[in-house]
């Protein structure tokens, strides 16, 4: 018997996830003999049903936006049997979605996971958190820790533009040391994105062409602010010269690296903040099973 649990966020920014849950269910009835659903009310909800279903269940179906679909397939990571994750499309930018080809329509998005396609996919870690999308640190950090949620909610990806605009006029710079395997760097700069997944912030910003089974992360690091790079970013055309060759940016990519930083810089990993630098992130091949929509050749 085939089981399916979806875990739904009814406080997610899409207005259409709620209106479609009776139908998605039923179509997801079409392909698995058993569907559950479960809702969760506060944060930490979704982790304890996670958690729960260890060993009970084929695919958890996770309903609702980045916040939602993160704190489940981190639970996911570090199960020892990890059944395969789905992802219903419901906040407001909803990158990882994006990030495996999904439909962000409810109803075209449950219509490909019942097509059953499937990939391996690697995954970020730090600390004992996953990433799905970008750990990072510096302006990253602070255009997301200003990120008014009521803006969030009703201008989207709008509201980062805003934040980085309002940032770009005085960004605080750090002192950065970076070792990997391959890359060193030493010296000032403002921001280090380390990326697991195209999108920030409903847009392909820093890492347009980044395959998430390919093994490895992308590592941007901003030694000074660019005009020219944000611009360009705020626009989403970096993705047509990307990498950008610029003397203040640097782009590689790695499967390890340490970094430290001077005055120790606050974390931002997938929207999670409280740690602090020095940290080693790295990367965990093919650790997660994702259901996915209809990526690119």
């Amino acid at each position: 018997m085939t089981k399916a649990s979806i875990i739904y966020n009814p406080k997610a920014g899409n207005k259409k996830l709620s209106s479609a849950m009776d139908q998605i269910v039923a179509r997801m009835l079409d392909a698995y003999d058993s569907v559950s659903l479960y809702e969760t009310k506060k944060p930490g909800d979704g982790a304890d049903y996670v958690r729960r279903l260890e060993n009970k269940t084929d695919v958890v179906v996770t309903a609702g936006g980045d916040g939602t679909v993160n704190e489940i397939a981190g639970t996911l990571c570090a199960l020892d049997n990890r059944p395969s994750l789905a992802v219903i499309p419901g906040g407001t930018c909803n990158d990882f979605s994006r990030a495996i080809g999904m439909a962000q329509h409810p109803l075209r998005a449950v219509e490909q996971i019942v097509r059953g396609k499937k990939k391996s996919i690697e995954v970020g870690c730090f600390e004992n958190r996953y990433f799905l999308n970008f750990w990072g640190i510096g302006l990253i950090t602070e255009v997301s820790s200003e990120i008014d949620p009521r803006k969030k909610a009703s201008l989207g990806r709008l509201a980062y533009y805003i934040s980085a605009l309002q940032n770009l006029s005085n960004p605080k710079s750090f002192h950065l040391r970076l070792e990997s395997e391959d890359r060193h760097f030493e010296g000032e700069a403002v921001m280090v994105i380390v990326g697991n997944g195209p999108f920030t912030g409903g847009v392909r910003a820093f890492f347009p062409r980044l395959d998430v089974g390919d093994g490895k992360l992308d590592v941007l690091i901003v030694k000074r602010t660019s005009l020219r790079f944000i611009w360009s970013w705020l626009h989403s055309k970096v993705y047509e010269t990307f990498p950008v060759q610029e003397d203040n940016l640097i782009h590689f990519r790695t499967k390890k690296l340490r970094i430290s930083a001077d005055p120790e810089q606050l974390v931002d990993c997938d929207g999670e903040r409280g740690q602090y630098t020095p940290a080693e992130v790295f990367v965990l091949p093919e650790h997660l099973d994702v259901l996915i929509g209809d990526l690119p050749n």
